[in-house]
């Protein structure tokens, strides 16, 4: 570069100079990476924008003389390091001001650029909102959803884009509501604008000032995104002292401190407060609770119980939710000291014991003494869950003798194979040349009769193979039993027996027979099936079913009519829409059943206040097809008020049934008469678009189909596994163990009730 190139720029130099001062050193590393990422045009442009003749000398230089030299050759390697520190510096600070901009202003430079018509796309990609992060800017009036790849419209503002998100893609709308700079009201927008005037008339000091302190609401986001992993995925709070964990923190966010475990508690103290109060109105909406109780033991071999409230809330929405976990002490009755825990339990949520309907739980140690002493003392139904029972059930049938041997027997050659790797290798040569690798073996838990049909199954699968390797192996005959040839033919009549059992789980894991109402159909249709497949089976077999059946029935009271006409589980059958004809009593029973109903129909509508019984009347002004219980009122009134000729009527045709038949009585004889619903029909679903024509029976009805089957989920009940949640919750610390929990299962729960709830209040509106 010759002499005269290089003395024009040194006024360029200067007035870099006096308009910026000195960067100060954390600037420098900044510099360098900023000098790479611009392009040569927009360093002429900025540069013919920012430098100004002196007002004693020098001439403006023609802009075409200053677009046409590139831009990194404007400052070469040669001139002193300083001239490249303040470019570098007047790049950070132009940067800084941008980033600082309040909405109105960015987005006036989005549209069209500044006041001298230059472009600034250097803006569009520096929105505040973190709801851009999910969408395309399609032009000015229209986004595209980079999940959906719908489109929306565009009027400067994201709202209709957070609802899209929070509806369509379960984007919750408290995560984007976190960050502190994605607000978008009009006092916001000027806060934000009086913010960046004061920034561009501070120093480079003061804007480095005013960038850490923007930074600060991003930390308290990562600092509550760590805490919502720890109740969500239920990590111990000393997850923050691992060293991998710190690693990856330190590698994403250098600048971010990780907190310490008590800082944790208090956050996770606070935010179990906030969602137990919600927890706490949201139950005082309950008509009826049903109680469960779950017993599960922790690593540390101690015995925790999980207390959840279940209802159906007034939309026909199933509820589940996590009321407690505490220790259990097996030393004290169980009965009597599960009474008053629930009880306590209970008034820490603002409820009475009369809010409790039902009591669901899973110890098998209960007895009929027991049981009937929260009858009397709490006034409280209890019922065992179905798995557990299920599990007893058939626990007792395999007890036979010939069949614990050949069990025996079986997980003898399921574990030599398991522990010696050269039988295993050949296993699976043998295996391989028949292109079957996906067949395994698989060991039985004591625990879980499931696995014992599948450890049968995976035997039987594989027994020309596991023959041949026995032969084969001159240790294997030594080293195992092989099963006889009886024994093999037991576990194959063995195997249909179990998984019509197995059947019956997976008819009630399906979400609409969640209820209690399905399970005895169930159990009714497991004794009759196995029942039949016992006939033309061995005696062994024969004795199996036998012991199974006697179970089933003796456990559910099956046999004794007054405790079938008294069990929640086959009232929530007469008031499921599917199995309302109560195929599985005799007629006498059927006939006895419909009479107490009606008793409790009637003592609930005496028992109701004016203003709830209003909850019984129907919708007066409502018209259905076919006639409603609103005009079924308006005729017997109308009966009531008739000419006294109809009582010469009553001498040749008898008394008018109808005439002294209460309306609640009369909406359940509509009800029974009622054509039956498909089997695949949420009864839930179906009382939401019926409960205005018989809402006494509703009534009755979201009381007894909140009960559930099981006292946990029925996936994780009739799992052949252990679950994630079980795993996990069994390392917790016990100081944070229940408040964990409880955010892990409400957290969710409660965001979705109250996104639904309001897009029906948008709806309605």
């Amino acid at each position: 570069m010759g002499p005269s190139r290089r003395s024009d720029l040194r006024p360029t130099r200067l007035i870099l100079r006096v308009l910026v001062p000195p960067s100060p050193p954390p600037l420098q590393t900044r510099a360098k990476a900023a000098m790479a990422d611009v392009n040569s045009k927009r360093v002429s442009q900025f540069l013919q924008k920012c430098v100004k003749p002196e007002d004693k000398g020098g001439e403006v230089r023609p802009k075409e003389e200053v677009t046409e030299e590139p831009a990194l050759p404007l400052v070469p390697q040669s001139y002193p390091r300083t001239v490249q520190e303040e470019i570098s510096m007047v790049f950070n600070t132009y940067n800084m001001a941008a980033a600082n901009l309040g909405p109105s202003s960015r987005r006036k430079r989005e549209k069209g650029g500044g006041q001298d018509g230059t472009s600034t796309a250097l803006y569009v990609d520096r929105r505040k909102s973190k709801v851009w992060n999910y969408y395309t800017k399609l032009g000015d009036a229209y986004v595209e959803c980079n999940v959906c790849k719908k489109q929306l419209s565009f009027h400067n503002s994201t709202t209709t884009m957070r609802e899209h998100l929070v509806r369509k893609h379960s984007i919750r709308d408290t995560l984007l509501s976190q960050f502190k700079d994605d607000q978008t009201s009009e006092s916001d927008y000027v806060a934000q604008e009086n913010a960046a005037k004061r920034s561009r008339q501070t120093t480079p000091e003061s804007s480095l000032y005013h960038a850490a302190s923007c930074s600060e609401p991003r930390t308290d986001v990562i600092l509550e995104l760590v805490l919502e992993m720890i109740f969500r995925d239920l990590h111990p709070l000393s997850v923050v002292k691992d060293k991998g964990f710190g690693l990856l923190i330190g590698y994403l966010e250098p600048n971010f401190t990780l907190p310490s475990p008590m800082q944790l508690s208090s956050m996770l103290w606070h935010r179990y407060n906030v969602v137990k109060q919600h927890l706490e109105r949201y139950l005082q909406t309950a008509q009826a609770i049903v109680v469960c109780v779950e017993f599960w033991v922790s690593q540390l071999n101690q015995t925790y119980l999980t207390v959840t409230a279940n209802f159906i809330d007034g939309e026909w929405r199933r509820a589940r939710c996590i009321m407690e976990t505490q220790q259990a002490h097996e030393d004290k009755a169980e009965e009597g000291d599960l009474g008053e825990k629930l009880s306590a339990v209970l008034s820490e949520f603002g409820l009475s014991s009369k809010s409790v309907f039902c009591v669901m739980h899973d110890s098998p140690q209960s007895t009929a003494a027991n049981l009937q002493q929260l009858k009397n003392a709490y006034g409280w139904s209890s019922l065992c869950c179905a798995a557990r029972t299920l599990h007893l059930c058939i626990k007792a049938g395999l007890e036979v003798e010939q069949v614990q041997e050949a069990l025996s027997a079986a997980r003898g050659i399921v574990r030599y194979f398991q522990q010696d790797a050269k039988a295993t290798c050949s296993l699976n040569s043998k295996l391989e040349d028949i292109n079957k690798t996906k067949l395994k073996l698989v060991m039985d838990v004591g625990s879980r009769w499931i696995t014992t049909i599948e450890m049968c199954e995976s035997l039987l699968d594989l027994k020309w193979a596991i023959m041949s390797v026995l032969e084969e192996h001159p240790k294997g005959t030594a080293a195992v039993q092989n099963l006889a040839d009886h024994q093999w033919k037991l576990l194959q009549d063995l195997v249909p027996v179990m998984r019509t059992i197995k059947i019956a789980t997976s008819f009630l894991r399906e979400e609409q027979n969640a209820s209690v109402s399905s399970l005895m159909p169930c159990i009714h249709g497991i004794i009759a099936a196995i029942g039949q497949q016992s006939e033309e089976s061995g005696a062994i077999i024969k004795t199996v079913v036998g012991n199974i059946r006697s179970e089933l029935t003796q456990r559910w009271g099956l046999s004794e009519d007054e405790k079938v006409l008294e069990s929640p589980a086959v009232i929530a059958s007469f008031l499921d829409p599917r199995f309302k004809e109560m195929r599985f009593l005799s007629p006498s029973l059927r006939s006895e059943l419909h009479k107490r109903v009606k008793n409790m129909l009637s003592q609930v509508f005496n028992h109701q206040s004016p203003s709830a019984t209003q909850f019984w009347m129907p919708n007066l002004d409502y018209k259905a097809e076919g006639g409603d219980a609103g005009s079924q009122l308006s005729a017997h009134k109308d009966r009531c008020s008739s000419t006294p000729s109809q009582s010469m009527y009553d001498i040749l045709l008898g008394k008018d049934p109808t005439e002294s038949m209460p309306e609640i009585h009369q909406q359940l004889e509509n009800y029974i008469v009622e054509p039956l619903c498909k089997r695949s029909t949420n009864p839930l679903d179906w009382w939401k678009n019926n409960e205005h024509r018989f809402p006494a029976v509703a009534r009755l009805s979201r009381q007894y189909l909140a009960v559930p089957a099981t006292a946990v989920l029925p996936d994780r009940a009739f799992a052949a596994g252990e679950s994630t949640l079980e795993h996990r919750r069994a390392v917790l610390a016990p100081e944070n163990l229940d408040q964990i929990l409880f955010l892990h299962q409400n957290f969710d729960f409660l965001e979705s009730m109250r996104n639904s709830s309001e897009t029906r209040n948008r709806t309605v509106h």
